[in-house]
């Protein structure tokens, strides 16, 4: 079955979730594993650590920028991950491993993509501390799992 497309291009889909207090291998795990179930599914995916391999010494991300990697200032996060957020069709944000931890950047690119109109999809299980009114109206569809997440996802793609 043809997967969906607009123009003859496949659907592209950013993956956000929290980065800030995690290691860099627990990010990237998570990271991969979403990026390679995507593209299965068929989409273009678009991750906020793609091109950042010069942070896998980090034990533990802080939430400000590294002044020392252009690419990780404070202002370069904030403008890239805005940018690829317009860029996308579907903006896919997970919750589920933020360890009690508010993830404000995944906040700010909801809310990025609510405000730009794009497909926003949330996975977040009940008692999460991102429940918050201002997460579930940003939020066109909320999951509690990403099994069910990726489902939906891969039904969206094929246009069924």
């Amino acid at each position: 079955m043809k997967t969906y497309s607009i123009d003859d291009k496949k659907m592209r889909i950013y993956t956000a979730g929290p980065i800030s207090g995690q290691g860099y291998n627990q990010v990237m795990a998570r990271y991969q594993d979403q990026v390679n179930r995507l593209r299965e599914l068929g989409y273009d995916v678009i991750c906020p650590m793609t091109g950042k391999g010069y942070l896998r010494n980090e034990l533990e991300f802080k939430a400000h920028g590294y002044d020392e990697h252009p690419v990780s200032t404070n202002h370069a996060i904030k403008e890239r991950d805005r940018w690829m957020v317009g860029s996308v069709d579907v903006v896919l944000v997970d919750f589920t491993e933020c360890n009690g931890i508010v993830s404000i950047g995944s906040c700010m690119e909801l809310a990025w993509a609510d405000e730009l109109k794009k497909h926003t999809i949330v996975v977040m299980e009940e008692g999460n501390i991102h429940q918050h009114c201002f997460i579930l109206e940003c939020a066109d569809i909320v999951f509690p799992t990403m099994v069910e997440a990726y489902k939906y996802l891969g039904n969206l793609v094929k246009g069924i």
